[in-house]
């Protein structure tokens, strides 16, 4: 079984900065892909950023300037450093791992159980 916690959402004042942090537990497999998801209230979840365990990134392109994901495969945990806050940023931040099932070929999807970033004008 795998499991994602995900820590390090807060309220900040726009402008300001947070470093979400998610870690993976379980049968992590070499292959996969970390991402972050977010869900504002009355919206859908939509996705903010991915990154493989080769180092390969993507973003949406309306955060990519003002967010950075990064993560330590020894520790198998991902990293989401949001810069530039805004109150539009104001979301529950989702952990998200593609893990490669080798007996039956496929990719898992797991989910953490989300943060609370507020950002406040």
């Amino acid at each position: 079984q795998v499991q994602l916690v995900e820590s390090g959402g807060d309220l900040v004042q726009s402008g300001g900065s947070l470093r979400l942090s998610c870690v993976a537990s379980g049968s992590i497999s070499s292959s996969n892909t970390m991402g972050w998801y977010r869900q504002a209230p009355g919206e859908q979840r939509e996705f903010v950023a991915y990154i493989t365990n080769g180092g390969v990134t993507n973003y949406v392109d309306s955060m990519k300037d003002r967010f950075t994901i990064s993560r330590d495969n020894a520790k198998n945990t991902v990293y989401l450093q949001m810069n530039s806050l805004e109150p539009e940023d104001t979301a529950i931040y989702y952990c998200n791992l593609a893990n490669w099932d080798s007996r039956n070929q496929v990719y898992v999807t797991y989910w953490g159980q989300g943060t609370q970033v507020t950002v406040s004008s």
